[in-house]
């Protein structure tokens, strides 16, 4: 049985990815049609109701809500994916060569990373936006540093733990360099888990974006997020609860879909972090 097949037998993997599923093919349709112009206002169709024009009414400015959601969950994802690749790029290098090679490089990272991970990443990015400025790529790099730490310090701990392993010895002793056996041999036994936490960052980093355009520091408006769409619906929430119920959901639906993916990765990819099965 392929990798797929039983990480989707699982009922939370199945559900997860067709959650994922979900919002991905909404994200892609969003950024190629939405029925209406997200960004065009009608001020003089505010707050209209749901109908065959507009299936979940229009907002504050009368901008259809279905269009803004679904071009809001295309820059909310890509978000999401652009953020993962600095942490889990860098962070795999920067990891893998201190576990491997140790020494001096070991020690003044590990000092570097503590520092980091001194504060929550979300304070970390509120530092760094209010520098960069607000705005989507700001957004991205502000987020990548904040979870780099995260990245490079599990990383790290896999690659000392295989490195103590007979086969990395082996490999050793035929005369292979450090460097091709980190390559070859270490780095392929610590993606497990490598893969497991960039699945769930995907998760804090949709999060993350969301907190940051509901304080202002995220994708400047007009062009719309899930959570600067929260944002905007804050002052309106007594009268109109859709406006934040309706981005709310759509977030809570991302990170449910996170959650169970990454539990059934990680039970796939680490049976022995998987509930015990005895019989009793």
């Amino acid at each position: 049985m392929t990798f797929t097949k039983r990480l989707l037998g699982k009922a939370n993997g199945m559900a997860g990815a067709f959650l994922l599923g979900i919002v991905f093919f909404i994200a892609v349709l969003g950024s190629v049609y939405t029925p209406h112009d997200p960004l065009k206002s009608d001020l003089l169709n505010r707050f209209a109701e749901a109908s065959a024009t507009h299936p979940l009414g229009t907002d504050m400015f009368g901008r259809d809500i279905l269009s803004r959601l679904m071009r809001g969950a295309w820059v909310s994802v890509s978000i999401g994916l652009g953020t993962l690749v600095l942490p889990v790029v860098l962070g795999t290098v920067l990891g893998a060569a201190a576990g491997h090679f140790r020494g001096w490089f070991d020690r003044i990272l590990i000092m570097i990373l503590d520092a980091l991970m001194a504060f929550p990443g979300l304070l970390i990015a509120l530092g760094l936006m209010a520098v960069i400025g607000a705005n989507k790529y700001g957004v991205i790099l502000a987020l990548s540093v904040a979870y780099l730490p995260a990245i490079t310090r599990v990383v790290r701990g896999s690659v000392l733990s295989v490195s103590q392993s007979e086969f990395v010895e082996a490999s050793a002793t035929m005369g292979n360099s450090r460097l091709y056996t980190l390559i070859v041999h270490v780095l392929p036994n610590c993606l497990a888990p490598l893969i497991v936490l960039t699945t769930m960052m995907f998760g804090w980093v949709l999060l993350a974006e969301s907190a940051l355009s509901f304080l202002g520091l995220g994708v400047p408006p007009p062009e719309p997020s899930w959570g600067n769409i929260l944002a905007e619906a804050k002052a309106h929430l007594m009268r109109y609860p859709m406006l934040g119920l309706l981005p709310g959901l759509c977030i809570s639906v991302a990170l449910l879909g996170v959650n169970l993916l990454g539990d059934a990765l990680r039970d796939e990819l680490d049976p022995k972090s998987a509930p015990s099965k005895e019989v009793i």
